[in-house]
């Protein structure tokens, strides 16, 4: 499936964190989401790439954003990564890949010769209508949360 584009109503999700607790992407009209897929937890890119955004979520906060992160890895996993790197943001159990699909972040991959499905590090930046607002389709995982901060600047997110 392929990824939604800027200006295109964000693909509806509902997936648990790591207590159960069901989030509904359309619960989160009027604020800012930053909508981020990773790998694995608690690999070395997706541990760069999350306490960036961990080192950077109160600014987030203050811009009128939440960051949430999916992964296909279940809800103790979402537990173990998020208390051992002190994670302040949602982490989602995606373990169907179902939003992974829906955003076009499952695709097969090529890693030594070897070909499967898995997550492509992808991040969307969800306006408060609902709409995508900006997309990074191929993440490097180092340096990503402050372009996600920067974009929010441009686009004026503002708390209110």
């Amino acid at each position: 499936m392929s990824m939604p584009a800027v200006g295109d109503p964000a693909p509806e999700i509902a997936l648990p964190d790591d207590t159960g607790t069901i989030h509904h992407l359309s619960g989160q009209r009027g604020r800012w989401t930053i909508l981020y897929f990773y790998p694995e937890d608690d690999t070395p890119g997706c541990t760069t790439e999350a306490c960036e955004f961990r080192d950077r979520n109160e600014t987030i906060r203050e811009r009128g954003a939440d960051v949430w992160g999916v992964s296909p890895q279940g809800a103790a996993s979402k537990r173990a990564f998020r208390e051992k790197f002190e994670l302040p943001f949602t982490l989602l159990a995606d373990e169907g890949h179902h939003a992974a699909d829906a955003y076009g972040a499952w695709a097969e991959k090529l890693n030594y010769g070897r070909r499967y499905m898995g997550i492509v590090r992808s991040t969307f930046l969800i306006a408060p209508d609902g709409r995508i607002a900006r997309v990074w389709p191929r993440v490097k995982a180092a340096g990503h949360a402050a372009e996600v901060l920067e974009a929010l600047d441009q686009l004026g997110a503002v708390n209110g």
